[in-house]
């Protein structure tokens, strides 16, 4: 058995060790080793189930293509109905619900979605009643959730991903998960290369991006964890970037960042006369929800002149209807989620005139708006579509494998005598010295505010420097007790 004393798990001087150098004082290393191996056993089962959960929501719209196959394909058979009269039809199926908004069927096998607010339903869930085009019947209804319109099935891996279906005591292990898994990867990317510099000035063969097949053992499990932790690391650092914007503590911080360097998503104007009324760009998981309320005194009746209009100023493809809620109010018609979609356009339209109130091309909107909502759809599997998808589940397979190994090389980290439930010791303490006093103040410093900006790093960060302190301090405490003891002459009977 390989014991802790290798080239690859080196250990540091003992704390009370002078330093035989400056050079070798100066070094991030020790203080990197010691934060990546407590975040990694400690925060690891949090990015473990999160990676899961999350791949299982990745290829979720291709699993819920499969399983509402019924509900969202039907057979071309003729010429399609209007969709005023498809939305009578769906009105008639519920008509003790409000029409909110309707999209309709973007391809030739599609369905048409007719949506209604439901006040019995789940915040940002509204009912969906499926309309076959071709001949004006309804299919049935699902509820919906959110601006991706996400079915049932989505909607439950969506909210296991994000908070185990726990509610909101339930998130704080997603955000945890997000918060340090930048930390992580920054801190293996950088022990990774430290080691490869290192190995390459030494007499040992140095691979860096490729995995060495003549390994065996702990070296072996070591090179696949470097490896395969390098080739996914900005995919890693990509989804834990946008899952906090998701976030419940990090994620307000980002809101309000966003909101301060006027980087927030755009509204389109609605208004009609002197109505107020504004409707902003679709984001993230979440979507509108309206609470219900009688028959708005607007129909639907001029829908389909509505999308012709939008069709005439380049808004087409899938796109979704909000149907106004009052008068004195346009209905807006707005390019929804679609794979390799990447302007999702707005405009809003006067339905008794025909009139465009306003446009909010994609193209208008502030490019850190643009790119966050980009990288969003990319998150969620949706951007490039079923390739999308391979390559992020892709990713959660490299990233388990990489956990695993990880715990194996603590596991064989541990003593080989004594106890059979003996750890693996972390790697010595005194790391924060080594950078020298002008970086470790810097160090807590950034701490601080990283901290408070992201709450779920700093909070699991301060209970991991108390633990050590309090560790520290019992060892001290026992190590004199025994010195103590070890002089004290015994007395003769």
């Amino acid at each position: 058995m390989t014991t802790s004393k290798t080239l690859d798990s080196p250990i540091e001087p003992n704390d009370q060790s002078p330093p035989r150098s400056l050079k070798e004082t100066r070094t991030w290393r020790p203080l990197v080793l010691r934060l990546h191996f407590y975040a990694g056993i400690l925060v690891a089962p949090f990015i473990l189930v999160a990676a899961i959960t999350g791949g299982l929501y990745a290829v979720a719209p291709t699993l819920e293509s499969v399983v509402y196959h019924d509900y969202l394909h039907v057979n071309p058979s003729g010429k399609q109905h209007a969709v005023a009269e498809q939305v009578a039809v769906a009105e008639r199926q519920r008509p003790d619900l409000t029409v909110a908004a309707v999209r309709p069927a973007p391809g030739p096998t599609d369905t048409t979605r007719v949506l209604f607010d439901d006040p019995s339903l789940p915040d940002s869930t509204r009912l969906a009643v499926f309309v076959n085009p071709y001949t004006a019947t309804p299919i049935g209804d699902l509820p919906v959730y959110g601006s991706a319109g996400a079915l049932p099935l989505r909607t439950w891996l969506d909210h296991l991903h994000r908070d185990l279906h726990l509610g909101e005591a339930g998130r704080a292990y997603s955000e945890i998960a997000a918060s340090w898994l930048w930390v992580v990867t920054l801190g293996g990317l950088y022990l990774w290369f430290r080691r490869y510099r290192r190995r390459r000035r030494s007499v040992a063969p140095a691979r860096f991006a490729t995995l060495d097949r003549r390994s065996a053992g702990r070296e072996r499990t070591l090179n696949w964890h470097g490896v395969v932790g390098l080739w996914i690391s900005v995919v890693l650092l990509f989804l834990s970037a946008t899952g906090l914007t998701w976030s419940a503590l990090a994620g307000q911080h980002v809101t309000d960042l966003r909101a301060a360097l006027g980087w927030q998503t755009p509204t389109i104007n609605t208004t009609i006369g002197t109505t107020p009324a504004q409707i902003s760009g679709h984001e993230g998981h979440d979507g509108g929800h309206h609470p219900g309320g009688p028959t708005p005194a607007v129909d639907a009746s001029a829908i389909d002149s509505v999308l012709s209009v939008a069709r005439e100023h380049g808004v087409t493809g899938a796109v979704e209807v909000t149907v106004p809620d009052r008068p004195g109010v346009a209905y807006t018609v707005t390019q929804t989620r679609q794979p390799w979609m990447f302007s999702p356009d707005a405009i809003a339209i006067d339905g008794a005139t025909g009139t465009v109130t306003d446009t909010l091309p994609f193209s208008a909107w502030p490019l850190p708006a643009q790119l966050t909502t980009l990288a969003i759809a990319l998150h969620m599997g949706i951007l490039f579509g079923l390739a999308n998808q391979i390559a992020l589940l892709g990713v959660v397979v490299g990233l388990v494998s990489v956990i695993a190994r990880g715990y194996l090389l603590w596991w064989r980290r541990r003593p080989t005598r004594g106890t059979a439930w003996a750890l693996g010791r972390p790697p010595l303490r005194g790391g924060l010295r080594r950078v020298g006093p002008v970086a470790a103040a810097a160090v807590g410093v950034a701490a601080v505010a990283i901290g408070w900006f992201v709450p779920w790093l700093g909070i699991p960060l301060a209970g991991f420097l108390a633990v050590d302190m309090i560790a520290a301090a019992w060892q001290r405490f026992r190590h004199a007790k025994q010195t103590l003891a070890a002089d004290t002459p015994s007395r003769p009977n």
